[in-house]
């Protein structure tokens, strides 16, 4: 499955050179870590999220046949943070 992320992302970007996915496997759950340049996040993120949402779809679907859930994140360089969470400038506000 790590081949196959690979494969889509280094189609869509612009430096294929600079895709990195790294797989953490978990008892129940994988997950993909994709680092890629800053640059690029934008076309794998899509308009309106479509395009990593696409892919989050079929990674997930092809990890239920293994009975495992499978999540796919983009990892920013310096700015690693988990979906939904306060962007830095919020917390930096509330101290």
């Amino acid at each position: 499955m790590k081949e196959f992320i690979e494969y889509v992302v280094k189609a869509l970007v612009d430096y294929p050179d600079q895709v990195d996915v790294r797989q953490v496997d978990g008892d129940r759950t994988i997950v993909f870590e994709l680092r890629l340049n800053q640059t690029d996040v934008g076309k794998i993120i899509g308009k309106k999220g479509r395009t990593i949402q696409a892919l989050r779809t079929l990674v997930n679907g092809a990890s239920g046949k293994q009975g495992k859930r499978a999540m796919v994140e983009i990892i920013e360089e310096g700015r690693a943070r988990q979906e939904g969470a306060p962007p830095p400038e919020a917390d930096a506000a509330n101290a």
